[in-house]
């Protein structure tokens, strides 16, 4: 999926990855961006359209897709990280994780399949995170292991209809979302968003961003996907 002259949407484009995901399509030639937030996009370029989008409600997902009907590349970059404790914390903040990182991702996706099956199949792109597959006190850690196998069936039951599904995967990156998160290396946004944009134009199913993200996913199976019989 080459990202000139197509149009991409961008979840969690208010900033963070998902404003460097928006500025490094529009850098690749996209013909337009729908960067798509609840708040304002500090971004000027006639090819962006900004859309007002919370991800965990239905009538807003519904309402993006109706705008958003030229969708060639879907990039699901919303995420939160609340709930600290699974035993302590309250209910609601460990749901609000979930809907955000999980059910956010898969609704978007089943709103935006026809209209990627209608421009030749188009492509989706999850942002996940190494904490896929390593177990920390919370919600965000299983969040993103539901996340990693969401993807990887969603790819099972897109590949029908020609549509690439990237899972991208890495360890903290330096956001507004991390900033409370101290003595960690973290990455250079503009460099995560840079690979993870090389793999989807290389077709990629997956995408392991950085060396810490690489070793842990190296512990694991390689196989994903498993046959069917």
């Amino acid at each position: 999926m080459q990202i000139d002259n197509r149009t991409v949407l961008v979840t969690g484009a208010s900033g963070g990855l998902g404003l460097e995901f928006a500025a490094q399509a529009l850098d690749r030639g996209a013909a337009k961006v729908y960067a798509a937030a609840r708040r304002e996009i500090p971004l000027d370029d006639p090819r962006l359209a900004p859309i007002r989008l919370d991800v965990t409600d239905s009538d807003s997902i519904a309402a993006a897709a109706s705008t958003a009907s030229d969708v060639d590349i879907l990039i699901n970059n919303a995420g939160i990280i609340s709930g600290s404790s699974l035993l302590e914390s309250p209910m609601s903040e460990i749901r609000d994780v979930f809907e955000t990182n999980v059910f956010g991702v898969l609704e978007m996706t089943r709103a935006f399949r026809p209209i990627l099956a209608a421009r030749g199949g188009g492509a989706v792109v999850d942002i996940a995170s190494a904490l896929s597959w390593i177990a920390m006190p919370g919600a965000y850690s299983p969040s993103k292991a539901a996340l990693w196998g969401l993807t990887n069936s969603l790819r099972a039951e897109l590949a029908g209809q020609g549509t690439q599904v990237l899972g991208a995967h890495l360890s903290y990156a330096a956001t507004p979302m991390t900033v409370d998160v101290i003595d960690v290396p973290k990455l250079d946004p503009q460099a995560v968003v840079g690979i993870v944009l090389d793999a989807l134009e290389r077709g990629d199913d997956e995408i392991i961003v950085d060396d810490i993200t690489a070793a842990v996913r190296a512990s694991l199976s390689t196989n994903t996907t498993a046959a069917l019989i």
